[in-house]
């Protein structure tokens, strides 16, 4: 037995002397071993003990073996095995389609047996293991944070995001504005065997025929381009369906190849870069419309992950609002608003056109009122910022709004930048971005 813990067995069998042999042979054989005489008391006894493998006879009194298996929580459950006088192919068949692990006939062969239930468990137990592995990927990776939510779409997209980051094949991610599609492709580089190497975003629609050979593929004699320096790394290609057509071209060749040919020179520099892509346009109409090219649409989809707008999960909304309160709270260094009935209505009733992105802004907004003593949801969803402390313009009031938040956003993290992009739900290229533009010096902030 490869594990130092001996394999469980929960025997389910009417047949008192059944029940026996079948104890006296698993013990024999270094298993840990209960029996039950009926279904009913074998659920009960689950709750108590968690054996690696059932063992159950079909045709028992009252719940049947086929019937237990059926009250049994798939993803949850150990493999059920059926053992009957009875048995023949359909109900074998019957059983295996309903999802027993196994059938056997009695009188059972001990040794064929023995291998049924010792494959069983060990297959129950790397399931275990493998679900105790995500848990704490889950845990070291920050997805539960980055992906924030109890919904079922929320747990199956951590579930695929997990998955796929294991793997070197291309993500499309497809998303409303404001669903987090580059925290997504973020975490899928993070997670991945690339993570020690870089991540270059791409904003496809800011690129120009014109200048995107030099700046991405570099000069011949002068500086690598970007894409040699993030070799070995990740690209990802946001808005890639306002990508201008000319630069599709050449960046299929890139995808398709692997490499790049400098300006002015016809020597190729091989590149290793993991493609991911995001949109929040229809791929197929802008295919249809000649917006987007099949080939390249080809490359890029091996895999899709779509991400759900906040409306369809509307159960996450209190989840999501408290927490983005309590980290803009922390930032100001005040105590966060409680979310009152009135303000879970009026989130509740709004639409979120701008999904997550918008409420991390409307949950800034209230504890930005907050701190002045007043404010509520209706007003923060109104974009209500209070008269005192405004500057005239729009510009100057946003620019001022970001320099604060930014700003708190650093010290609250003691200047690890990827924290702090993360706290305001834009990525780390977005993050410096603002720094220079907003003139801000981060080591005056710590």
């Amino acid at each position: 037995m490869s594990d130092a813990q001996p394999f469980g067995l929960l025997i389910v069998d009417d047949d008192k002397s059944m029940r026996q042999s079948l104890l006296a042979l698993m013990q024999a054989a270094g298993w840990q071993a209960e029996a039950v005489p009926r279904a009913d008391k074998a659920l009960e006894k689950l709750g108590e003990m968690q054996p690696d493998v059932i063992l159950s006879d079909v045709r028992m009194p009252g719940m049947s073996g086929l019937e237990l298996l059926a009250q049994l929580d798939r993803d949850f459950a150990p493999p059920l095995v059926l053992i009957s006088a009875h048995g023949d192919i359909p109900m074998a068949v019957e059983a295996m389609q309903a999802g027993a692990y196994s059938f056997v006939e009695k009188p059972y062969e001990p040794r064929r047996l023995l291998t049924i239930l010792t494959h069983a468990a060990e297959q129950s137990r790397m399931k275990a293991s493998n679900v105790r592995l995500k848990e704490r990927l889950f845990a070291l990776s920050g997805l539960d944070r980055v992906l924030l939510g109890q919904t079922p779409s929320v747990t199956a997209l951590r579930e695929e995001v997990l998955d796929l980051s294991g793997l070197d094949a291309a993500v499309l991610i497809l998303g409303e504005t404001g669903t987090g599609k580059e925290l997504v492709a973020r975490a899928l580089h993070d997670l991945s065997a690339r993570s020690d190497r870089p991540f270059l975003a791409v904003n496809c629609a800011a690129l120009h025929p014109d200048s995107f050979e030099a700046e991405m593929f570099g000069v011949s004699g002068g500086p690598e381009g970007r894409l040699q320096t993030a070799s070995g790394g990740t690209l990802f290609l946001d808005e890639v369906g306002s990508c201008p057509p000319a630069v599709q071209a050449k960046l299929l060749r890139v995808i398709e190849d692997q490499r790049v040919y400098p300006v002015g020179s016809g020597v190729p520099v091989n590149v290793d870069l993991r493609i991911l892509s995001a949109t929040n346009e229809d791929v197929d109409q802008a295919v249809s419309e000649d917006r987007l090219r099949a080939d390249l649409l080809f490359r890029l989809n091996t895999f899709v992950v779509q991400l759900p707008p906040l409306r369809q999960r509307r159960d996450d909304l209190s989840l999501l609002a408290s927490h983005f309160l309590n980290e803009y709270a922390r930032m100001h260094e005040v105590d966060g608003p409680e979310l009152r009935h009135e303000d879970m209505a009026a989130l509740l009733a709004h639409d979120w056109p701008g999904n997550v992105r918008e409420l991390r802004n409307v949950c800034a907004r209230r504890v930005m009122a907050a701190r002045r003593g007043g404010g509520s949801f209706a007003s923060a969803l109104a974009g209500d910022l209070g008269a005192e402390d405004v500057p005239d313009t729009l510009r100057e009031a946003v620019a001022a709004f970001e320099r604060e938040l930014i700003g708190k956003a650093i010290k609250a993290h003691a200047g690890r930048m990827d924290a702090a992009a993360e706290a305001l739900g834009i990525g780390r290229r977005t993050l410096n971005e603002k720094i220079v533009k907003l003139g801000l010096n981060k080591d005056a902030l710590l």
